[in-house]
């Protein structure tokens, strides 16, 4: 069997460039359309930059950590890769689609593989409501904000917002606030993966919000529309010992 094409990729970061000459030097490097696999060099937020800007491609990711963080990312080894790629298990994930309108009128889209959160943008409290498959939830939330989060993403703020952590393939989203004063004893729900969550901001001039998803910020937002993705989702790649679900597994057990 003929050893996969690999499309290498680094962050900016001088470690990740290091790496990035030694492994090209060994194994060649293809164009992302053009290669069987992609090989991210850096942290997590490199792998959602490859992710967002290469996943259409449908080519599975290999990540090997060589940032800050590295959740989503293998441990950086420069032997063995080969051998390493094949052994691979996979995991699928399927990012959330956001809509916004701003107050200009403007339709913004984006994908988050993480999170989609609104915060707001001044000093005071944002007040928003929640509609689920066109019902309202809640008539008022007044917080600092609030997130939709992937199962992949919710070891991530979501967790930090003490949101629940949610294993792969469970098939439900978490809806967690941040922060929330009304109604004071509310923690958020977890969601069919499939349920469109629509946020309106009941004040928008007075106190304005921003959404962002992943790190793709929409300032000025009235509405933010988000539901799964039904057409896109995108392969990852794991050493069997330390696979994306028994790290989603191990969170939980974390003192």
């Amino acid at each position: 069997m003929s050893a996969p094409r690999i499309a290498f990729l680094a962050s900016p970061a001088e470690h990740a460039r290091v790496a990035l000459e030694a492994l090209v030097a060994e194994h060649g490097s293809h164009a992302p359309e053009d290669a069987d696999v992609l090989c991210a060099l850096g942290g997590d937020g490199f792998m959602l930059q490859t992710l967002h800007r290469h996943g259409a491609l449908g080519k599975p990711v290999f990540g090997m950590k060589l940032g800050t963080v590295g959740f989503l990312m293998n441990h950086h080894r420069s032997d063995s890769l080969l051998e390493r790629i094949a052994a691979a298990e996979p995991a699928t994930l399927r990012p959330l689609e956001m809509v916004a309108l701003t107050e200009s009128g403007t339709s913004v889209g984006s994908l988050a593989y993480n999170e989609v959160s609104l915060l707001r943008q001044t000093r005071q409290a944002a007040h928003l409501s929640i509609e689920l498959n066109g019902r309202t939830r809640l008539e008022e939330l007044i917080c600092d904000g609030v997130l939709v989060a992937s199962p992949a993403g919710s070891t991530a703020y979501n967790y930090s917002a003490h949101g629940p952590i949610l294993p792969l393939g469970s098939g439900v989203v978490a809806l967690t606030p941040i922060a929330p004063f009304r109604p004071r004893r509310w923690r958020g729900a977890i969601l069919r993966a499939d349920t469109e969550v629509v946020f309106r901001v009941l004040d928008p001039y007075k106190r304005p919000v921003s959404a962002t998803a992943d790190s793709h910020e929409v300032r000025d937002v009235i509405e933010v529309r988000i539901r799964e993705a039904r057409e896109r989702q995108v392969t990852l790649l794991f050493d069997p010992e330390h696979n994306l679900e028994e790290r989603i597994l191990s969170e939980q057990f974390m003192a």
